[in-house]
């Protein structure tokens, strides 16, 4: 008999292994339908570590769309585009620390009607788990956590730089046209190259506009264009432009351009050029602007134009 209990307890511990193993992928089974998709659920924030979903949070709703989706994969981690749904098969899940593992996901595409896309394969992907509070929480996907960091830190500097460029048109540009309401700048970034000694060079296709508000409606009464390269420079407690060399008026402005610009001058004339990109680039700015300090426009026009719809 007393051989029996090292069996038996090494038949007990083998079983509950197992059941573990069972429970651990029924869980991360749980957990896939809350990976994101085109968007962050605010159920998630059940199903993730807080760590997790802050910065998820960040990415979705926390930055200006149009840079988000310049980098369109961080919107959908397994999901193709075009109708279809993912469906998930948990294959294996490996428990590495008492409060961490790592689940296999095998990803096949079907149509809303159940059937499988024929012409989709069978995806691999990693879904991370941590237990917190004694439950099993999603805390990353495919390592995307640390891509999504990274973006953020550099959207911040993008728009830390992006601030300090609109404070000074709008302060030192801005006196020089007839003045209205509201001085809204519009910044075309043609390159941006890190300084030795200072934070960086800024080359721009770099726009003024004022506004009059009428009711929901910003009407422009003035504007203008300030193509070139800003020096920006460290300072205390802030960065701050410290240099300022604009293309020319008159028949030297392209000639003034091309030195300015070097060899990023094409980049520049396909901005500069163009009516639609300007506008585009004007017609987004101006939507973060509103958002960004919660105000009421719906609108904006130039003079004998009609409205275009923020």
């Amino acid at each position: 008999m007393k051989r029996l209990f090292p069996v038996l307890l090494v038949a007990v511990l083998i079983s509950a292994c197992s059941d573990n193993q069972t429970q651990l992928k029924k869980r991360a089974l749980e957990l896939c339908a809350y990976i994101p998709d085109h968007e962050l659920l605010e159920s998630s924030r059940g199903y993730m570590t807080e760590d997790f979903y802050a910065v998820l949070d960040t990415m979705f709703y926390r930055l200006p769309e149009h840079e988000a989706m310049d980098h369109e994969w961080l919107y959908y981690f397994v999901t193709g585009n075009g109708g279809t749904i993912a469906d998930y098969e948990v294959s294996s899940v490996e428990q590495t620390d008492a409060t961490h593992a790592v689940a296999t996901i095998l990803v096949r595409q079907k149509w809303e009607d159940g059937s499988f896309d024929p012409t989709s394969d069978i995806e691999e992907h990693r879904l991370y788990m941590e237990k917190v509070n004694n439950i099993w929480l999603m805390s990353d996907f495919d390592e995307h956590k640390a891509d999504c960091i990274r973006y953020i830190d550099n959207n911040r500097h993008e728009q830390a730089l992006r601030d300090v460029i609109s404070d000074y048109l709008v302060r030192e540009i801005g006196p020089q046209y007839a003045q209205g309401d509201l001085c809204v700048p519009v910044l075309m970034i043609v390159a941006e190259e890190d300084c030795e000694t200072e934070i960086a060079w800024v080359w721009g296709d770099f726009w003024i506009f004022w506004y009059n508000i009428s009711g929901d409606t910003l009407k422009t009464i003035s504007g203008g264009n300030h193509a070139g390269r800003m020096l920006i420079c460290a300072g205390e407690p802030l960065w701050s432009v410290c240099g300022f060399e604009q293309t020319v008026d008159g028949a030297g402005n392209d000639q003034s351009a091309r030195e300015i610009f070097g060899s990023r001058y094409d980049i520049y004339q396909n901005m500069h050029g163009n009516d639609n990109v300007r506008e585009a680039a004007r017609k987004e700015q101006l939507q973060y602007y509103v958002r960004r300090h919660n105000l009421p426009f719906r609108y904006y026009q130039d003079y004998a134009w009609p409205a275009v719809e923020l």
